[in-house]
Parts: C-alpha cells; sequence; structure tokens
C-alpha cells in the first residue's frame, strides 16, 4: 500500500512551460534556473535562452504553477501565463509591450544624451554653450544624464540586486559597475563643485559616458527583442493543419463529429479534395493522395485497399473509406508537432564568450579596484588620489567594448545577410553556422524543383514523338494526376493538337486507358502493360534505363502495341550543383535526406556527386538521422523547405529553410533564405565565417584595453614616473576601444558574396 502511495506520488509530478521576458545572456539562464531548482516541490528546471521558456517538473502538491512565475519575476524577468487559453495572445502582447518598451526608453535616452554629449565637449572644442549652462553645467549634466539611467534601470535591478541573491554575474552586471562608476564619479565631482570644494571643473565629469552607454545598450536590446518571439509561430501553423471534422459511419449511418470525437477503430469517409482527418488503413476505394503536407514529395501516391493514409494529406480524386488507426496524440502530424517541440525546447549548447568570462572578469575588477583604494589610501596618498585611482579602474574596465563586440558585429552581419538574401534570426545562428560540419539537404523542393516535369520522350520505330504526344495528352486532358498534369503540359508546350477521346477509363494506381477515332490507347506502367499483354521487351533497355535515373515512366500502347515511353521526373533546382561543390570545397559534409525510394534517391545524389544519401526516411525519422550526425560530435545544419522538415530543421544546430517553402518550415529554419535560390546556403554560412573572425577581433581589442589600461589605471606607473591615469584618460581610452570595435564591425560592409 505505501509503494502504491509513493508511487502515485511521484506519477503525480507536473511540468509546466512558462515563457520569460527580459533573458539577455547564458547568465541570465543561470540565475532562473538557480532559482527555481531551489523551490521546494522543484525536481528539475531548464531555461532555453533561444526561445525564452522555462521547462520545469513540479509537485503540484508543494508548489503552484503561480509561485513559479513569482520566483521567476522576483529574479528579475517577467514571464508569460502559458496556462491560460489566450496565452498565444498573452506572449504577443508582452513582445510587444516589450518592444514598445525598450523604443520609449531608446528614444528618452538618446535625446537626452545628444545635448550631454555636446555640454561635455564643449570644454575642449570652443563649442558655443549659452552662459547659464556653462555655469550650471554639473547640474545641467546630472539633470540629462539622471533620466538616463532611470530608462537603463533594469541593468543596475538585474546586474546588482539579483546578483546578490544568486551570486552571479553577467553582462547586465559589468554594465552596471561601469555605468555605476562614472556616473558616482561625476556625482562625487558635482558635489565638490556645488560645495566649492577642490578644483575639479566641467572636464572632470563623465555623465555622458554613462548615458551613451546606456543609450546604444538599450538600442542593442531593442534589435534584439525584435528578432524574438517567433518559435511558437511554428507550433501554431503546425496544429492548423488538421482537419476540424471526419465523416464517419455509425450504426449504418454517415455523421460528421469533431475530429477529436474520432476513436480508433471508426470507418472515416473521404470525398475528393477533403482533408483526411486521421491516420488510417483503407478498407473500400481507390484514390490518389497528395502528402506532400507531411511527406515533402511532390508526386501524389495511388491508394488502394490496404494502403496506410495520414492525417491532413489531402485527397485529390476518387472517394475511398478507410479505418482509422490512430487518433489524437498519436497521429503523424502529432508526433511530427511533437518532435519540433521537443527539438526547439532542448537546451541551446551555445555559451556567449564575454558572458562567461564576465563571471570573473567583474569579481577580479572589483578586487582590483578595492585593493587599489586601500594601498593608495593607506600609503598617505589621501582620499581623492585614493579614490580617483578606484574610479579609474572601474572606468578603463567599464564593459562598453566588450558589451558591443558581440552585437554590433551580429548587427552588421545580419544586416549584410538581409540584402544578400539571407535572413538570420538569432545571433547565436550567426555563431553556430561557421561550425557547421555537415550540411543534411532535403531533396525534394530543396535541391529538386518539386514539380514533375517530362524529361525524356522515346518512340517505336515508325511512330512519330508529334503523335505519341498528341494521343497521350488528349487522354491525360481527363485525369487529375500531377503525372498527366506535365505531360500535358509538356505536349502543349510542343504545339500538339488535342483529339477527341471516348470511353475514358481511370485504372487506379495503374493507369488509364480510352478510344481516339477507331483506335484504342492505353497509357501506364509496366504492370497494366503486362496485365494487358502488351509487348514491351523492345523498350527494356530504356525502361532500366530511365527507371535508373530515378524517373517515372508513362508507356503509351496504341492497339496493344507499344508506341512508346515518356519520363517524367523532379529536375534539379538552378545552382543546386554548383553550391552542392562549393560547400565540399570548403570542408563540409554533404549529406541528401528523402522519403523517396534509394533508386531515385541515389539517381539524384549522383548527379549533385553527392555521396552521402538517406533515402526512405519517413518524416518522424529525419530528426532522428540528424541526431544520429550530432552524436559523433560535430555540428550540423539543415537544409529544407516542407512541413516533414520542420522536425529537423528544429533539431538541427543550424536550421536553414528555404523561404518559398511552408510557413512552418520557415518558422522552424534558424535562416532563412528569402529567395528561391541554394547559393545563399552558401553565402550564409561564409557569412557566418566572417562575422566570426570580426567578433574574435572585437573580444580581443575589447580585452586588450582592459589588459594593459588596468594595471596603468591602478598606477602601476606612478612609483617610476609619476604618472597616474587621470579619470579623463581612462575614459577616453574607454571610448577609443569602443569606437575601434564599431568601426572593426562596419568594415563588415566591405563582405562581398562568394558565390
Amino acid at each position: 500500500m505505501a509503494k502504491n502511495t509513493v508511487y502515485a506520488k511521484q506519477s503525480a509530478n507536473k511540468k509546466a512551460t512558462i515563457g520569460i521576458v527580459g533573458m539577455d545572456c547564458a547568465s541570465c539562464v543561470a540565475r532562473i534556473e538557480g532559482v527555481l531548482k531551489k523551490k521546494k516541490g522543484v525536481s528539475g528546471a531548464e531555461v532555453n535562452l533561444a526561445i525564452e521558456k522555462a521547462f520545469i517538473e513540479y509537485d503540484p502538491c508543494v508548489i503552484t504553477p503561480e509561485e513559479l512565475h513569482i520566483s521567476i519575476n522576483e529574479a528579475g524577468y517577467k514571464t508569460i501565463r502559458q496556462e491560460r487559453p489566450e496565452a498565444a495572445d498573452s506572449e504577443k502582447q508582452i513582445r510587444q509591450q516589450e518592444i514598445k518598451s525598450l523604443s520609449a526608453r531608446f528614444a528618452v535616452s538618446l535625446a537626452l544624451s545628444l545635448p550631454l554629449m555636446y555640454f561635455a565637449m564643449s570644454h575642449g572644442f570652443n563649442l558655443f554653450v549659452p552662459r547659464f549652462i556653462s555655469d550650471n553645467m554639473a547640474l545641467i549634466q546630472f539633470l540629462l544624464a539622471t533620466p538616463v539611467l532611470y530608462a537603463g534601470r533594469q541593468f543596475f535591478n538585474r546586474g546588482l540586486l539579483s546578483v546578490i541573491k544568486t551570486k552571479s554575474a553577467s553582462m547586465d552586471t559589468l554594465v552596471a559597475l561601469g555605468v555605476g562608476a562614472a556616473y558616482l564619479y561625476s556625482l562625487f565631482v558635482s558635489f565638490l563643485i556645488w560645495t566649492g570644494g577642490g578644483t575639479f571643473g566641467g572636464a572632470n565629469l563623465y555623465y555622458e559616458t554613462a548615458a551613451f552607454l546606456i543609450t546604444f545598450i538599450l538600442l542593442g536590446r531593442l534589435l534584439e527583442a525584435l528578432a524574438k518571439g517567433k518559435a511558437s509561430e511554428a507550433i501554431k501553423k503546425l496544429m492548423t493543419l488538421a482537419s476540424k471534422t471526419a465523416l464517419i459511419v455509425r450504426g449504418g449511418r454517415e455523421e460528421e463529429i469533431a475530429i477529436e470525437e474520432v476513436m480508433a477503430g471508426d470507418i472515416v469517409i473521404v470525398k475528393p479534395g477533403q482533408k483526411i482527418p486521421v491516420d488510417g488503413v483503407i478498407t473500400e476505394g481507390h484514390s490518389s493522395v497528395d502528402e506532400s503536407m507531411v511527406t515533402g514529395e511532390s508526386i501524389p501516391v495511388e491508394k488502394s485497399p490496404g494502403a496506410a493514409v495520414i492525417g491532413a494529406t489531402i485527397n485529390k480524386t476518387g472517394s475511398f473509406k478507410f479505418k482509422a488507426t490512430k487518433v489524437g496524440s498519436d497521429t503523424v502530424l502529432a508526433q511530427i508537432i511533437k518532435l519540433v517541440q521537443e527539438a526547439q525546447g532542448s537546451k541551446a549548447p551555445i555559451q556567449d564568450l564575454a558572458d562567461k568570462i564576465s563571471a570573473y572578469f567583474v569579481p577580479a575588477v572589483l578586487a582590483i579596484a578595492v585593493i587599489v583604494f586601500i594601498v593608495w589610501f593607506a600609503s598617505g596618498e589621501g582620499f581623492v588620489f585614493a579614490l580617483t585611482a578606484f574610479i579609474s579602474v572601474l572606468i578603463i574596465a567599464c564593459p562598453c567594448a566588450l558589451g558591443l563586440a558581440t552585437p554590433t558585429a551580429v548587427m552588421v552581419g545580419t544586416g549584410i545577410g538581409a540584402k544578400n538574401g539571407v535572413l538570420i534570426k538569432s545571433a547565436e545562428s550567426l555563431e553556430l553556422a561557421h561550425r557547421v560540419r555537415y550540411i543534411v539537404f532535403d531533396k525534394t523542393g530543396t535541391l529538386t524543383r518539386g514539380k514533375p516535369k517530362v524529361t525524356d520522350v522515346v518512340v517505336a520505330s515508325g511512330e512519330s514523338e508529334d503523335a505519341l504526344l498528341a494521343c497521350a495528352a488528349s487522354l491525360e486532358k481527363f485525369s487529375e494526376h500531377p503525372l498527366a498534369e506535365a505531360l500535358l503540359a509538356y505536349a502543349l508546350q510542343k504545339s500538339a493538337v488535342l483529339q477527341e477521346v471516348k470511353g475514358f477509363r481511370a485504372l487506379p494506381g495503374k493507369g488509364i486507358s480510352g478510344t481516339i477515332g477507331k483506335d484504342a490507347f492505353t497509357l501506364g506502367t509496366s504492370r497494366l502493360m503486362s496485365e494487358k499483354n502488351i509487348d514491351t521487351k523492345s523498350f527494356n533497355d530504356d525502361l532500366d534505363r530511365l527507371e535508373n535515373e530515378g524517373k517515372t515512366v508513362i508507356l503509351v500502347a496504341r492497339n496493344n502495341t507499344l508506341m512508346g515511353v515518356v519520363a517524367v521526373a523532379d529536375t534539379l533546382k538552378e545552382y543546386a550543383k554548383e553550391v552542392v561543390a562549393t560547400l565540399k570545397k570548403a570542408g563540409k559534409e554533404i549529406v541528401m535526406i528523402t522519403g523517396d525510394n534509394r533508386r531515385t534517391a541515389e539517381a539524384i545524389a549522383g548527379e549533385l556527386n553527392i555521396a552521402a544519401v538517406i533515402p526512405e526516411v519517413l518524416p518522424r525519422d529525419k530528426a532522428l538521422e540528424i541526431k544520429k550526425l550530432q552524436s559523433r560530435g560535430l555540428k550540423v545544419a539543415m537544409v529544407g523547405d516542407g512541413i516533414n522538415d520542420a522536425p529537423a530543421l528544429a533539431q538541427a544546430d543550424v536550421g536553414i529553410a528555404i523561404g518559398t517553402g511552408t510557413d512552418v518550415a520557415v518558422e522552424a529554419g534558424d535562416i532563412v533564405l528569402i529567395r528561391d535560390d541554394l547559393r545563399d546556403a552558401a553565402v550564409a554560412l561564409d557569412l557566418s565565417r566572417y562575422a566570426m573572425r570580426k567578433i574574435k577581433q572585437n573580444l580581443f581589442w575589447a580585452f586588450f584595453y582592459n589588459s594593459v589600461g588596468i594595471p596603468v589605471a591602478a598606477g602601476v606607473l606612478y612609483p617610476f614616473t609619476g604618472f597616474l591615469l587621470n579619470p579623463v584618460i581612462a575614459g577616453s581610452a574607454m571610448a577609443f576601444s569602443s569606437v575601434s570595435v564599431v568601426t572593426n564591425s562596419l568594415l563588415m560592409t566591405r563582405y562581398r558574396r562568394n558565390m
């Protein structure tokens, strides 16, 4: 009995998904996870920075979802209450509010910082300043700078107050210390000016440094916020694919019911043009089903009794009945949705270098500054001397350059990408792309056009191509099959004259037949010709060649004599060969994945010179294949365009979606190729490499200034040269480091695409 009670309690654990607004770095993730894991009743907590969500396992008997929200809010972040029915609208509303708030605070900060900078520079450049302002410079700068710091109060709340609770530093901590040091030093000087103490003047104020640092960082946060909040859209669009109702047979009568009421074992009726509501097996009837929205393959599949059908796919031609085998969360579509959610909910592997270093950098700088103050004060140099050295250390160590090193390069890099038809959704995507080793391409719609096209026409001796096309197109005119559409389009392009057809008959899964004039025609598969005792031996070599090339062959017979064959296939996209060759030359391992049979897959791969092929892969297994490649310890990119690619795009380290593909694929991808141009996939990877080189250069310069500047600011040269770094010089060095970082990032505009 006790065992049963314990088991019941353990199984009663629930999982909560909470949206979070305001996370900026890996330290934010660590802070929130730390707060949650300390709560009694929480058995697990994982925060995903990329999609801004916390995944929490908790005991509802010990802690409530409301308390989880309160814990996160107390850590300095805003939560989105996902459990409400209107959660989607609420999430969108909160993100819009965040963007609106950041926009307003940035606008206010910029409006106040510009005149502040002018007044601060006036003493060094002899700029005109009204007498009233020059006589009250400290007060004016104080009044202009203080509201800017209030606009950036989030950095102080999270950087200083929260760090006390979790004992971890972040970029917010660096910003708070740097801005706070400049502001407090300026406030100290202002106090001396107002009281008439000392010899300080306007040149000793650094309000503009504090104000402009807040302004630039607010701009960066605003741009980041604009790019967030897209992950849930992929799930929403997948959910809209499912049918709302189903027509079933119960008690001998047809009855339309809600999709949620369909049970396994029900007999479901599907008419032409309707969506198939759930998964099942056909029991009666024949049809052609468009499964492209799930499998990604463009050619509809012929279905007859015993064939499996997938929910959310579209019935093209005939009516049929099927027995429901999988309903609700067990359907293929539901499993795809689950896979996308799991892939998106998994923890991002990337940690920002600056955030890692900040955990040690901030305490180290603060410790150095305190030691410097104590040493100089104890040596008898006086309080002002010691305080000047203390402030100089903090100002020169201000993380302006460190904070701008990555965002500026990311902003410029993503801007360049957009101009080149590459939409990079996040800094994480930009950073990861250059480390990719494996690039997995979906076949249909990505490497190929995704639309059948006539590629070959072979006629028997004594027959003409024009006559064969005219007869075949005349019959295919009555067929709704995509292969028929391809043949008809090709024939009309060749100016074929269509003729009257009598006795048209569709032979499900085999072909069609009919009479033109006095002649009886049969079009279809080799099996159909065999059933009709039509000799095809003279075309065996052609049939083998065309089928080995992965093409679908339509045989055309007149009066039981073969006239010829027409081959239809999905053709390669423009630049596909060039892109594959370029990526291989860059050292990338290329893999092609498809739901097609092995013969077709290998034929296409052979044309592209791709050695690694994964054929006959079900939609739910594409993500598993990505996982297998990732298990080798290398980064994997997935390039795709269909709904069936969404789980794999989400699972891959970098998902590259064709922008002209389905909305779900676009939303699930980390990088979107706006144009249907495969060359942009190579551009995305090359741009990532270029941007990361710039980011590393920026970080080098940012740390170089600190490593050289901090010892000088601490006064190591004073005993030997009498030189003590003035906060003015410290501020200039800090500003120069920022300018160099921004300038280096702007040089990225010289980037030229490699193909």
